[in-house]
């Protein structure tokens, strides 16, 4: 299995995408630690892992809350022995409105909150792994110099990840710890069932892939457990583009 004895940390692990990144480490071998706000949602996922056979445990932490942050990666690894792979997929609150209809607020808001989890969450999954010369940061977004109109600071906001993990690849580079971001063009499965216009937003989705689909949840999950693992050993300071040619870089 890719990922056998490792220790994998996902933040929101109750939703779509953090839930089939964990379901995905667990299948190949991980012990999981999910983390999220909701008990509820993060304990289906750990139910679904468990039927499975895997390994996992919850924890509810604010991942924007330093001092939560440190004290439950502490934890893990202190429980654990280690942690080899830390992925943060939390929700954002990213507004998809033309910037001329946004207030400063509605900008700055968005790119705040993910630098901030995405650097606390890193910070202390880096302060275990550079001891061990080894460990993988997972991003998820990527940026892209395609543009269109209309997204607003979630563009912006992916952007700022990004200038960050290439902060943070130089930086742990030396002591073994590889950062990766997953980049998609949208992923039609985590679109709530709810949402009006997910029919729509689903195909315009497939149109601009090259392949004429769109990734799944289960792509991400593999993709993720692949650059998790050490088959994927020189990848660092690079996106790692499954959108079906959606964005052909």
């Amino acid at each position: 299995m890719l990922l056998d004895q490792k220790v994998a940390v996902v933040y929101g692990a109750g939703g779509a995408i953090g839930g089939a990144a964990a379901r995905a480490f667990a299948r190949e071998g991980a012990r999981v630690f999910l983390a999220g706000r909701t008990a509820e949602t993060l304990e289906a996922v750990a139910g679904e892992i468990r039927a499975a056979g895997g390994a996992a445990e919850t924890a509810v932490v604010d991942a924007l809350d330093e001092a939560a942050v440190d004290a439950f990666v502490d934890g893990v690894a202190a429980g654990a022995g280690a942690v080899d792979v830390s992925f943060n997929v939390i929700s954002f609150g990213d507004v998809q409105e033309p910037l001329m209809e946004l207030t400063v607020d509605g900008v700055t808001g968005p790119v705040h909150t993910i630098v901030r989890t995405q650097f606390l969450t890193t910070r202390a999954a880096a302060r275990h792994m550079i001891p061990r010369g080894s460990g993988v940061i997972l991003t998820f977004g990527g940026s892209s110099d395609r543009t269109m109109p209309g997204l607003g600071a979630l563009k912006v906001a992916f952007d700022a990840v990004e200038g960050l993990r290439r902060q943070w690849a130089c930086e742990l580079g030396p002591h073994g710890v590889r950062v990766v971001t997953l980049k998609t063009g949208g992923i039609p499965e985590s679109i709530p069932d709810d949402f009006d216009a997910k029919g729509a937003i689903a195909e315009a989705i497939r149109k601009d892939t090259l392949l004429g689909r769109a990734a799944t949840l289960a792509d991400v999950g593999n993709v993720a457990a692949f650059v998790a693992s050490d088959r994927a050993r020189t990848l660092t300071s690079t996106e790692v583009n499954i959108s079906c040619g959606a964005i052909p870089e």
